[in-house]
Parts: structure tokens; sequence; C-alpha cells
């Protein structure tokens, strides 16, 4: 750990809190989020969905078990900084290679320790997600113009091939979690990675058995010049898409997102599964829904529903195979009451090559 230097969260709300700065120090701006999650916080800081954010841990205690060789969910961190109440030196687990706060050093993330958090989230909670920053000194001026088409960044600028002897699916990288790959390599499917952009005419030369649309980072209006081609890729391809991939794929058929006022971070979120009336526990890191009343039920059916505040969190194409869940079912962390979800995407692929579906 560095050593102790005081600094200072401000909020362009006004409020300042007083703690003591870890990891990289260095001043920074971002997004005010936070995480009900008790364990994860590797699989978390290193999630490219939370690209220029601040992570608030409200759990009391972060560093306890260490950080491991094999648990990041991806090689870069895009996080703007993180905000921890109490902050654990000695970790103890018989994986644990290094510290947290050394961990954020090694990636490059400011951080501050010391923080009422509980009166930070209750300030989130009352007047909703607000911009700001981590800094040496007070600051005098409110953090803002701070947005970022993320996507861009985090995504890959080539594709990458992994080998397996079961369907190819490809994987749109829009900020994807490394366990998303890992759940489609345990089904034994070949996974193409491929950057963000890629076009419906690469798409169809990579001759792929399905598609992924994968978790990512920011608005999703922001991939508005992207969604014809989505719906046609969709229309020509088994699909399934995860948190920001669902999104998108509401939003290539006409429906609407909207912005939550503190969105859903966590490993405990109740979702229904409609059909059966289950409810399950999931993993999940939104910021952005999709709106009830912009669903075409002609068109899609809703699978899942948040048990909390009955938003939508699952779509299924009445009559092509294209489905999406708002949550993470490959979870980690978090639990895995939804990871056969991969499996019966899998189980879809059946015909090899570009399967032709009628227009909708």
């Amino acid at each position: 750990m560095n050593k102790l230097e005081k600094g200072y969260l401000t909020l362009e709300s006004g409020e300042v809190f007083k703690g003591t700065l870890i990891g990289a120090i260095k001043d920074s701006v971002g997004e005010i989020v936070f995480n009900t999650s008790m364990t994860g916080y590797q699989e978390i800081i290193t999630d490219p969905s939370y690209a220029g954010q601040i992570i608030t841990f409200s759990y009391p205690i972060i560093g306890n078990y260490g950080i491991n060789g094999f648990d990041d969910e991806s090689t870069k961190s895009y996080l703007s900084g993180v905000i921890i109440g109490d902050l654990c030196e000695t970790p103890s687990h018989f994986q644990a290679i290094k510290s947290f706060s050394d961990k954020l050093q090694q990636l490059g993330v400011p951080g501050i320790v010391g923080i009422d958090t509980r009166q930070l989230v209750k300030t989130i909670r009352s007047k909703g997600t607000i911009k700001g920053s981590i800094s040496r000194e007070k600051m005098t001026i409110n953090p803002v113009n701070i947005d970022t088409f993320w996507v861009e960044k985090v995504s890959t600028k080539s594709i990458k091939t992994y080998q397996n002897s079961g369907p190819h699916v490809v994987l749109f990288d829009y900020g994807y979690k490394k366990s998303i790959l890992m759940a489609l390599l345990k089904e034994r499917c070949k996974v193409s990675v491929v950057p963000f952009n890629t076009s419906l005419q690469q798409l169809k030369a990579l001759e792929p058995d399905g598609i992924f649309l994968s978790n990512g980072p920011g608005d999703p209006m922001e991939l508005q010049p992207w969604f014809k081609e989505i719906k046609e890729m969709t229309q020509h391809y088994p699909t399934f898409g995860i948190c920001l991939g669902h999104q998108l794929i509401a939003l290539a058929y006409g429906a609407k997102t909207e912005k939550l006022a503190y969105g859903h971070r966590g490993a405990n979120h109740p979702v229904k599964e409609l059909v059966t009336g289950k409810v399950k526990i999931t993993s999940q890191n939104h910021g952005y829904v999709v709106v009830d009343e912009s669903i075409n039920h002609n068109v899609f059916q809703v699978t899942y529903r948040n048990v909390n505040d009955f938003s939508i969190e699952g779509l299924k194409h009445v009559s092509l195979p294209i489905q999406s869940v708002q949550f993470h079912p490959e979870a980690h962390s978090g639990p895995n009451d939804t990871v056969h979800l991969f499996k019966d995407f899998v189980n879809q692929l059946s015909a090899k090559g570009e399967v032709c579906y009628a227009a909708t």
C-alpha cells in the first residue's frame, strides 16, 4: 500500500467526504454507483461494464480474502475509481497473491478508504446516480461533462477465435466478461470474439451457428447507428443477449430504454421466471432497463421480471430463436441459478452455417 495520503470524495450535489487514498494516487472523476455484493470485488473491479464509473462497495470491509491469479474478468480495468469503508490489508486465503490496494495500483485505479459508505449509498438512493471525484485536494468545481462512448474503448479491435469441438458462436464484444467466454467454452462451443461494430457481411464470413451479444458499459442508445445491423443479424442467426446485449436486441426491434435512479448492481437480485413462477437469485450490473410499455408483445414475450421493481429481466422472440436476459447467468461472482441458459442456447445451435429466417 502507498504511503498514507489524505484525499477527498466530492459529489456534484455538494457533499464532501474525507478519507485516505489507495491504489493509483491521482485525481479522477466519474459516475458514482454502488454495488451490494458481499464478495466478488476482484471480478467487479475488472468488469468492463463499470467503465467510467466510481464504484462504492456497500459491504463494510473489502480485501479480506485478497486477490488471486484467476478471477479477473478482463486484463485491464476501465474504472474511474473505488470507494470503500474499511480496507483489509492482511488478507487470509491460501490462493491470495496480493492485496486489494496493490491490485488497484497495478490496474492504475484510484481509490479512497474510510468513507461512510452507508451515508453515501443513502445519498445516491435519495438523489439518484450522481457524478463525483476522487482527488487529493477539495474540488471547488463540480465534475461534469464526463460521459464517453465507452463501448468503443473497451471492445476488442481484432477477432480472436477459441477452438473447440461444438457449435461456432460469435461473441460480440461490447465489454464482455471473461466468465461469459468460459461458460460458452464449457459447453464445448468454438467462440470467435469480434469487435462491437462487426458487420453482417463480416459475420457471414465467419460462418457461425449463432451469435452472442455481451454486456458492456454506458447508455445503449450510444449504439443506435448499429440497431438496424443488429436486427438483421438476429434474423439470420440464433441469438442470445446479456445485459447491454439484451437492451440492444430490444432497441433494434423498436423498444425503448430508460435510466434507473440508481441501477441494479449486486449478487442477490431476485427475478421471477414467468413460465414456471419460480424465483431465481441473480447477479446484476446495469443502470438502464427496457421500458415495459415499449415492448411489442406480438414480437416479444417477457420471460423474467424483477421481483423488487417488476422491471423487465428477460425477453424471447415469439417466432425466431432470439432470447435475452438483463441479469448475468454466468454470475462470477454470484449464484448459478440461471447458468442453464447457456446450455439452452447452445442446444438451439444444431445446424451448421447460416440459418435464414423470414424477416420480422
